[in-house]
């Protein structure tokens, strides 16, 4: 067994942790080279949402140049907003309003506010299309389904990020869009030929690649066309197409090295190893606790190398890539101020709005919220109508259901009725209950906070927010009152768990 030091392997890896924060084995790694930490939305709860304050600040005074990255695209996936919503639209919202300009000042805010925080690294943004809207990963992440249009659109939010300091690392090569399976629970195939891999799926990536993108995630999915290993464990995906063919000088991520979909077949530890053969440098590890799946990797690694599987150099020149980028962000200048969206997000998602047929209320709605489970990508982050509607004093009741409850009655009363769904369309729970309302009170008006697909479902009056962040919250609540929301910047705090008086069958607005 070789002598290989851990320190080099650590500076190819980047774990994330579970507590309120940052334990002693961290410390202990950080000391011994770690490239960064991997933040996720446990942790964020864990630390009750004080991000700076218990997990940035605190890793940040053990080591200055160390990566700190999350995923922060906006919209339903999002980590600085997991306990109160995001201050900023996602990317199909930004698809849809199809405004380069302002997708870059939505970036540009966003990466203030990620640096107020002591983030230096965006995993996003998220450029596979959307051809197929049943993908049950991509969905709203997708600026759509028009390459030129998502090429565009991503150029100019990475250009946002990195101008504001932080570095972008955009997803998932080379396209995870037509997947049908999620890879956090299985390996995704996409059988489509190179020729429509290299016509479609890839031109936003060589956009990205072409505009100076600082880092290049790739994807847990197999493309028969290009190689039998998925893209993570491919030297001909990575070397062959993503460095040679596209001349990608970057850093390459790895997605969530302890995603089932590589798990299950490779195990962790020997998926590393394989990752970094194949091309990866920064190999990450998704929101479980890294202190023991760090410790078989590093094992599996000096094993690799004395079987002469894994060159040493490979290792050197991941290590030079990686620390070539915690470079790149130590020197970036200091951002002035306390964030910056500056309402920028707010008026993006109120131009992202869409709405059919007359959807202003007569007066305060009682809310039925169906809170169906949330993909692994956006977890626990929290979301709803109701409690912004409350804010803007125009709520008469709320409740929200879930599809491990029973089965409850249609609210009758004198009150407008408002039904709130996020993709209901491919939901048969939530697909059963829309027939129920609107069988039952006609006159419903459906909230679709997930894809606009949701319209479909009635001919009534409804409105379309393409996300679920606060701000598209705040937009649609604005259209069913009309009333104006009381300040332009969204913050964490604005909106109540619970409005004070207000009925609800609900302690909480979680899903």
């Amino acid at each position: 067994m070789t002598s290989l030091p851990d320190s080099l392997v650590n500076a190819c890896l980047m774990p994330a942790y579970v507590a309120g924060s940052p334990p002693d084995w961290v410390r202990r790694a950080l000391d011994d080279g770690l490239a960064g930490i991997a933040v996720f939305g446990r942790t964020v709860r864990l630390a009750d949402g004080l991000i700076a304050e218990r997990i940035t600040n605190p890793l940040r005074a053990m080591r200055q140049d160390l990566l700190i990255g999350l995923d922060e695209e906006g919209g339903d996936v999002t980590r600085l907003g997991y306990d109160h919503g995001s201050a900023y639209p996602g990317n199909h919202a930004l698809g849809s309003v199809d405004d380069p300009v302002l997708t870059r000042s939505v970036a540009g805010a966003m990466a203030r506010d990620l640096r107020s925080h002591q983030v230096n690294l965006d995993f996003a943004p998220c450029l596979d299309l959307l051809p197929d809207e049943r993908s049950p990963v991509i969905g709203l992440r997708s600026f759509g389904t028009d390459p030129h249009r998502v090429a565009a659109h991503g150029v100019q939010f990475l250009r946002g990020l990195q101008d504001a300091g932080v570095a972008a690392a955009v997803k998932h090569f080379p396209g995870h869009g037509s997947a049908r399976t999620d890879s956090h629970h299985d390996l995704p195939v996409v059988a489509h030929s190179a020729r429509t891999l290299r016509e479609r799926d890839l031109v936003p990536f060589r956009a990205a690649v072409d505009a100076g993108v600082k880092a290049v995630m790739t994807a847990h999915v197999r493309y028969p066309a290009l190689d039998s290993l998925p893209a993570t464990l491919s030297p001909r995906i990575i070397g062959g197409l993503l460095r040679e063919e596209m001349g990608f000088r970057g850093v390459v991520v790895s997605d969530g090295i302890d995603m089932s979909a590589l798990r299950d077949r490779w195990g962790t530890a020997r998926a590393a190893v394989l990752a970094w053969v194949a091309g990866v440098d920064l190999v990450a590890i998704g929101g479980r606790d890294g202190e023991q799946p760090c410790v078989e990797i590093r094992a599996a690694v000096r094993q690799a190398v004395a079987d002469g599987e894994l060159p040493l150099s490979r290792l050197e020149e991941a290590a030079e890539r990686v620390n070539g980028l915690r470079a790149w962000t130590a020197a970036q200048p200091v951002p002035g101020g306390h964030g910056g969206h500056a309402g920028v997000g707010l008026r993006a998602a109120r131009l992202a709005l869409r709405s059919r047929g007359d959807c202003r209320l007569a007066g305060p709605p009682y809310v039925v919220e169906l809170h169906g489970a949330p993909s692994s990508a956006v977890g626990a982050a929290r979301w709803g109508l109701a409690p912004v509607l409350a804010r803007l004093d125009f709520l008469a009741g709320h409740e929200i259901r879930r599809p491990d409850e029973a089965a409850a009655e249609v609210p009758a009363g004198a009150s407008p009725l408002v039904l709130v769904v996020r993709d209901a369309f491919r939901d048969p729970w939530q697909l059963r209950c829309v027939a129920a309302f609107l069988d039952r009170r006609p006159d419903t008006t459906l909230v679709a906070m997930g894809l606009p697909e949701d319209l479909r479902l009635t001919g009534g009056g409804a409105l379309a927010t393409s996300g679920a962040a606060l701000v598209n919250a705040i937009a649609a609540a604005e259209a069913l009152s009309g009333r104006a929301w009381p300040q332009d910047t969204p913050s964490p705090g604005t909106v109540p768990e619970q409005a004070a008086g207000v009925p609800s069958r609900k302690d909480d607005l979680r899903t």
